[in-house]
């Protein structure tokens, strides 16, 4: 019974992130990328004030943790064309721009922050070329853009 009761309590965690805070995020990139800054990367828990203010924190880490993992299989999922797009999108919103971030990214593979933890290497393995080669798209893009410009 008590099994049950975690179970119905992570889904209630997870509709209310889903529904208050995720569902105000454009672009499945930008998802990942702000479910990713809430965990630690010293410690691999996950800060939300608002949601441990409410719920149990043990609960709080298992439900952020699913929302992480459901956010990046969500990606793999899409059509590279359509990942493209939405990485594009979501690098553009970042401080320094879509070129800037997209350079930073490829070079350092700073991508590697968004992994979830607990993903099999498959999938991350996956996601990293996926993302290398979705950035090398973008730098191409941007090198075809200057040379017509």
């Amino acid at each position: 019974m008590k099994t049950l009761t975690q179970l119905q309590q992570n889904r209630r965690i997870i509709q209310d992130f889903t529904m208050t805070t995720l569902a105000s995020i454009p672009g499945l990139f930008s998802r990942l990328t702000y479910v990713a800054t809430l965990r630690d990367l010293s410690s691999g828990r996950y800060e939300h004030a608002g949601l441990t203010a409410i719920y149990p924190d043990s609960a709080v880490q298992q439900a952020l943790e699913t929302c992480h993992e459901q956010v990046f299989e969500k990606i793999l999922e899409t059509p590279l064309a359509v990942q493209e797009g939405d990485l594009s999108e979501c690098l553009e919103h970042m401080e320094e721009g879509r070129n800037a971030a997209a350079h930073h990214w490829q070079r350092m593979e700073a991508y590697r922050v968004l992994l979830p933890e607990h993903a099999p290497d498959y999938l991350k393995e996956l996601f990293c070329s996926n993302l290398r080669a979705l950035l090398e798209i973008l730098q191409t893009e941007r090198s075809t853009d200057r040379l017509t410009a």
